[in-house]
Formats: C-alpha cells, sequence, structure tokens
C-alpha cells in the first residue's frame, strides 16, 4: 500500500520509486547507511564487520555481520532489486560459512573492521563484551545460533515461500521490505518486516516452542517403544515365534503374516497396555466382514482354545476387523524393569492366540 501525506483537502499518495531509478547503490549507499544505523532494521544489533568474506572465494562476501544480544551471529543480506533474487540461497551458503565462529575469532574479526573505519582495533573485544552484557569472555554461549536477515525493496513469491518453508523447519530467517518513495527532493524509506510480521511473530515462536516440545516427546516415545520391541523380538526369538525375525521399529506395533494375505498377528503396545490381535484387511471391506463373521461363528470354540475371553472388534465404521486380547499388566511407559513381564505375557497370549485360531484360519474360503 502507497504512503499518504495528510494535506488539508485530501490525502496524497506519494510517488512510489525504486532504488534504480533513484540511483541508490547497493553498497554505497544502503549498506553504509545501514552501517550507521543498524537499528533501522528493526533489532538490536551490533555490526561485527562488513563486507566479511573469510574464506577462499574472495567473490562471496556477507554483506553486513552482526550479532544479536543472546550472541547469535546474524548475516545480513542486501539487494536494491524488486523481488531479492536468490539472496536466501546466499544468505544460507553464507550462515553456514560462519557457523563455526568463535568469541574469539569475532573478536579479531571485528578488530580487522574497526582498522578499516580508522577506529581503536584494541577496543573490539571490551565493545563486544559491552553489548553482550558480559564480564568475560564465554565461548560456550557464543554463536549459539545465525540468524538470517534479507533485506530488499521487495521479495518475489518464489522467495518468500522459501522463507515460509524455511521457517517451519526452525530456521530463524526474516524478509525486511525497503519501500523507496519520491518526495520533491526527498527520499523516503517504508521499512517493514514482512515475514515474520511483527504481530504475528511472539505467537509464532510459541508455536514453535510447542512443536520443539511435541516433536522432543514424539522422540522419547519412539525411542522407548524400539527399546521395547528389541527386548520383545529377543524373547521370541529365544522361543522361536512367529515374530522372531521382525524388525524393531518406533511405531506401537509389530506385525507378522499368517501366510493368508491381509491376515496379520500383531504385537501392540500403547503407554498403559500391550495387545495381541489377528487383524484383517485383505482391502475390501465386504471380504473382511465376510472373514470376521466366519471366525466369530466360531468364537466359543476359539475363546475355548485360547484359555479366556477375545475383544471381537468387526469396525463397521471401518474397512479393516480385528480379534484382539489385552494385556493389562503395563505398557512401554512402565518402569523398564517390568517389562520382561509384559513382553513376557504378551509373546504368550500371542502363542495362544495363535494356536486358538489356527484351525478355523485353514478351513478359510479365500
Amino acid at each position: 500500500m502507497p504512503l499518504y501525506e495528510i494535506t488539508a483537502d485530501e490525502l496524497k499518495p506519494l510517488a512510489r520509486a525504486s532504488f534504480t531509478e533513484l540511483e541508490v547503490r547497493e553498497r554505497d549507499d544502503l549498506q553504509r547507511l545501514l552501517r550507521l544505523q543498524i537499528d533501522v532494521l528493526g533489532e538490536d544489533l551490533y555490526v561485527l564487520s562488513e563486507e566479511f568474506g573469510d574464506w577462499e572465494d574472495s567473490r562471496r562476501r556477507i554483506d553486513l555481520l552482526a550479532i544479536d544480544p543472546q550472541g547469535n551471529l546474524v548475516v545480513i543480506e542486501l539487494k536494491r532489486t524488486h523481488d531479492g533474487g536468490h539472496m536466501d540461497l546466499q544468505a544460507i551458503r553464507y550462515a553456514s560459512m560462519v557457523s563455526a565462529i568463535t568469541f574469539e575469532r569475532a573478536v579479531q574479526i571485528h578488530a580487522e573492521y574497526l582498522a578499516r573505519l580508522g577506529e581503536p582495533a584494541d577496543e573490539a573485544e571490551g565493545r563486544l563484551l559491552s553489548f553482550l552484557g558480559w564480564d568475560e569472555p564465554d565461548e560456550e554461549q557464543f554463536a549459539p545460533d545465525v540468524r538470517i536477515l534479507l533485506v530488499s525493496e521487495d521479495f518475489g513469491k518464489e522467495l518468500t515461500t522459501a522463507v515460509l518453508w524455511l521457517r517451519d523447519r526452525d530456521i530463524d530467517i526474516r524478509c525486511v521490505r525497503l519501500h523507496p518513495y519520491k518526495e520533491g527532493q526527498k527520499i523516503l524509506i517504508d521499512v517493514q518486516q514482512i515475514i515474520p510480521l511483527p504481530e504475528a511473530a511472539e505467537y509464532q515462536v510459541q508455536l514453535r516452542e510447542k512443536e520443539q516440545v511435541g516433536r522432543k516427546q514424539r522422540a522419547t516415545r519412539e525411542e522407548l517403544r524400539l527399546k521395547f520391541w528389541e527386548g520383545l523380538i529377543a524373547l521370541a526369538r529365544a522361543r522361536g515365534t512367529r515374530h522372531a525375525n521382525c524388525k524393531p521399529g518406533p511405531y506401537n506395533w509389530i506385525s507378522a503374516r499368517f501366510g493368508i494375505r491381509g491376515l496379520g498377528f500383531n504385537h501392540v503396545i500403547t503407554k498403559e497396555n500391550g495387545k495381541v490381535e489377528l487383524y484383517i484387511d485383505r482391502g475390501v471391506a465386504d471380504e473382511n466382514k465376510r472373514i470376521f463373521d466366519t471366525l466369530e461363528s466360531r468364537k466359543a470354540e476359539i475363546e475355548a482354545g485360547f484359555g479366556g475371553s477375545l475383544s471381537w472388534d468387526r469396525l463397521d465404521a471401518r474397512r479393516a476387523s480385528r480379534i484382539k486380547h489385552i494385556i493389562e499388566r503395563g505398557g512401554y511407559r512402565s518402569p523398564e524393569s517390568q517389562w520382561p513381564a509384559i513382553q513376557t505375557e504378551m509373546v504368550e497370549k500371542m502363542t495362544r492366540l495363535e494356536a486358538a485360531l489356527r484351525p478355523a484360519l485353514d478351513e478359510l474360503d479365500v
């Protein structure tokens, strides 16, 4: 949206311009001015260096390298184009290149930068410590992350889509738009952070933190299940049961085929309990229900062979059906000292379930 000047008679739109038309140069004008007033970008930053390129290819240089109050390195890439070009790819490359910078190396980089500006190089460490609010250097706390700040006249859809995708994957990358305007002899710039919107930034941080907690919980859950299955499969292998050759995984079930397509004997584990089941899914609901009904017609015989009651889940609202038994002894959230007893009961109940169902399964018309 344009900027407007309030006059006595109207809201007068200011003439939108471009840096190219205004002959505003990228390095000699924008970069120089932002280096001197980095707070224009809306953040509390401290410039470490300008045109930094501490690698073999001297053509690749970071426009501005800064730090934030948390000690994170901030790669600032500038463009005066209307779409930002490929600055996102450049910035990612630069971020990886500087990710290993230590506080000691940052002091050296800043000293060289101050010397180029004609300022006292020996003040580099003191200035960094003062900005960070540290009494002394702390390598462990320095540069825990590298952030990216893209600054351009505007951004194309291809670039913004890439930035949003990267942010969804916890890469701290932001876009700040500089819209130039011409008013008489004056050049005005409208500075706006467009990704993330400032109003939504805190909410997005909360969402990312929630997702990180969720990922951590999922990882813990999957690690526990993997470890649980390793123990159960080792027991199955020792007893020579059907699941002896299964591969342990992070899921809440492991399955072994009976020998008829679509019929599998599953071990299932939840936080609170375990299950053994025959799962019926040959891809067609009517056939699955026919097989289930055939087996259920011999319910008394099957349960007598099993030595107890079973849950007969026809699952009319779903394609598959199942016959199961629940082990109430505990689940994967139980103390690991209790796992051997849970695993033993699951293997024993699976053996009994198979034996009870085998006569009926052998007589199926499939």
